[in-house]
């Protein structure tokens, strides 16, 4: 219980401490507009309140935690539990925030997109392959 204890309060300082460390970095702009509002078409770019959002975004990541977690301790013990917990603040959170972020700022562009933009058509095909996997 203590390890379960101690792994919820680090989740809970990674996103109060480096969360707002990683928001600096990046420079959020909240003023600035989402593609969901100025790109609206009702099919790829529809507003949506908060706590839709937030549900679609814990849905997402809740989804592969059960399975992933349950099969790394079974391969590599009680230290997994904190593997996934330092993989989830320095790695996972940082990887969800700056994508999306980027997304935003190339108008609501996917990853594949934006590499291709930024690293020419050869890794835009790449990251392609990688997303149908």
């Amino acid at each position: 219980m203590i390890t379960f204890v101690s792994a919820i309060l680090l989740l809970i300082a990674g996103y109060l401490i480096y969360g707002a460390f990683v928001e600096k970095v990046f420079g959020v702009d909240p003023k600035r507009a989402t593609p969901a509002t100025t790109l609206t078409d009702g099919v790829d770019f529809v507003p949506m309140g908060w706590g839709r959002i937030f549900l679609i975004q814990f849905l997402n990541i809740a989804g592969l935690g059960p399975i992933f977690g349950a099969v790394a301790g079974a391969l590599w013990g009680p230290v997994a539990f904190f593997w996934i917990v330092f993989g989830n603040i320095f790695a996972g959170a940082v990887h969800d925030y700056f994508s999306g972020m980027l997304s935003m700022r190339n108008n609501g562009q996917s990853v594949p997109e934006i590499v291709g933009k930024y690293l020419g058509n050869g890794f835009r095909q790449f990251m392609r392959g990688l997303r149908c996997c």
